[in-house]
Order: structure tokens, then C-alpha cells, then sequence
């Protein structure tokens, strides 16, 4: 009983020492879409200065950086990628959700990945 108590805890302080590859992949599935001017094309508004592969001088949305610390639920900037009209109807960011511009799959990839910056 002892000894596999042991096996359980050994187990859980590897798992936890180990890094998360299946977020990683998931952030750099986020950044490519974010960065790809066919879908995402983030960098044509927003600069990203947390990221060194986001080259951009654009100043006509806000610096994504400290993201989780303007949006502690990331389901609510998942929601503003979706359709960012609900919140500001004056907006000029395209509803990536309600035009089906990325699919559901792609807004969480880029949520995730934003979320982090």
C-alpha cells in the first residue's frame, strides 16, 4: 500500500516537472494563425511586444502584452476575438467568429496564445 503511494507521488512530481508539450503546441498553433495574414493577421493592428517573432509598428488597436492581467477569464477575450462589436459597437476588429473568418477551434488556439502574452 505504502509502496504505491510512492509510485502515485513519484509519478505526479514527474509529470509536474515535465513541460506541458500539448500547450505548447497549442501556443504556437495560436501564434501561427495570429501571425498569418490570411486568417488571423493580428500584427496588422496590434503590436505584440512579448513575442519576438511579432514584428509590427501598428498602432491602430492596443499593445497585446499583460493580457492576463486585462482579461483574468480568458473566456472573455475569447469572446472579444469572436465578435469585439459586442463590446465596443464602434470597433473596427472584424468579428473572426461571427463572419467565420477562423473556426471555433482556431479563436481558442488564438485566445490561448494571446492570453499568454
Amino acid at each position: 500500500m505504502a509502496s504505491s503511494r510512492w509510485v502515485a507521488a513519484f509519478a505526479a512530481g514527474v509529470l509536474l516537472a515535465c513541460p506541458d508539450s500539448g500547450r505548447a503546441d497549442s501556443v504556437d498553433a495560436g501564434r501561427a494563425i495570429a501571425h498569418d495574414q490570411e486568417k488571423g493577421n493580428c500584427l496588422a493592428c496590434h503590436q505584440m511586444p512579448r513575442d519576438p517573432l511579432a514584428v509590427s509598428a501598428a498602432t491602430m488597436g492596443p499593445k497585446l502584452q499583460d493580457v492576463r492581467i486585462r482579461y483574468p477569464d480568458p473566456g472573455v477575450l475569447r469572446q472579444r476575438i469572436w465578435d469585439a462589436s459586442r463590446f465596443n459597437p464602434s470597433t473596427i476588429m472584424p468579428p473572426y467568429g461571427r463572419h467565420r473568418i477562423l473556426t471555433e477551434k482556431e479563436i481558442d488556439l488564438v485566445a490561448q496564445y494571446i492570453h499568454g502574452l
